[in-house]
């Protein structure tokens, strides 16, 4: 029977690690090498690394930062945040990264997603696409962080980077970031149905079930989480966990 991949996603601000609501209201949560080597030992399935400040600061995350992941790192895991140039994904690569996720530069310019697919291939680019509610408007594709909105919808945008090359859609909304009350799953199957390239839930997931619910409901391929794995409960106190793989059931 498949199993969807469970993967945690860590949010670096100054070179810490943080949590959002929302994206907003950041919480210190610890060292990121540290949750490294916590993940190493419960045997995460992959790691993910967005730098949230890196496109707002007009610069790419931190090169040292990958290499220091890369040597301490049992699984694989990719990397994001700021990434502008294909110099850049050279670059991250070269450093350790088995996976690069574009947000800004895809949502500004989709057409870079296709130069960077031909040059790496398209297993290598990940697309991230923050969505949220536009007034008048409907959902929306945001950039820099939630901060700018595109003219795509969920639909018309993951249609696109398909186009164009992407090896995977990270769908993450930003309404149910950090809230843990469960993905939107009408996002996620929106747009899991729409494309053929596997598609990542991220945003809101508190608990197993809610797992659950995004891939057998929503049809994602894989399952991705932040304060799920970073805190003990609602109550926000710090504990990095991963459920083992006999906890899981799809």
């Amino acid at each position: 029977m498949f199993r969807p991949r469970v993967i945690p996603v860590l949010l670096l601000k100054d070179q810490a690690l943080v949590k959002s609501v929302r994206f907003k209201n950041c919480k210190y949560i610890g060292d990121p090498i540290n949750a490294v080597r916590i993940f190493n030992e419960l045997k995460a399935d992959e790691l993910v690394f967005l730098d949230i400040d890196a496109s707002r600061k007009d610069r790419a995350i931190s090169l040292d930062f990958v290499r220091e992941v890369g040597e301490e790192a049992f699984m694989p895991f990719s990397v994001g945040g700021g990434v502008r140039t294909i110099e850049d994904i050279k670059a991250i690569l070269a450093a350790g990264a088995e996976k690069v996720i574009v947000g800004t530069r895809a949502g500004l310019e989709p057409a870079f997603i296709r130069e960077a697919s031909e040059r790496f291939g398209s297993s290598t680019i990940v697309v991230c696409m923050d969505v949220k509610k536009k007034l008048f408007y409907g959902d929306r594709t945001w950039v820099i962080n939630g901060s700018r909105s595109t003219p795509y919808t969920p639909l018309e945008f993951a249609r696109l980077m398909e186009e164009n090359g992407a090896g995977e859609l990270i769908v993450q909304s930003i309404d149910r970031d950090g809230t843990m009350n469960g993905y939107d799953v009408d996002l996620i199957k929106t747009v899991s149905t729409a494309v053929g390239i596997p598609v990542i839930a991220l945003g809101g997931a508190g608990r197993k079930e809610h797992l659950t619910d995004a891939f057998r409901d929503g049809r994602a391929n894989a399952l991705a989480a932040g304060s799920m794995f970073v805190f003990q409960d609602k109550r926000r106190g710090v504990l990095i966990n991963y459920p083992e793989k006999g906890e899981l059931v799809f």
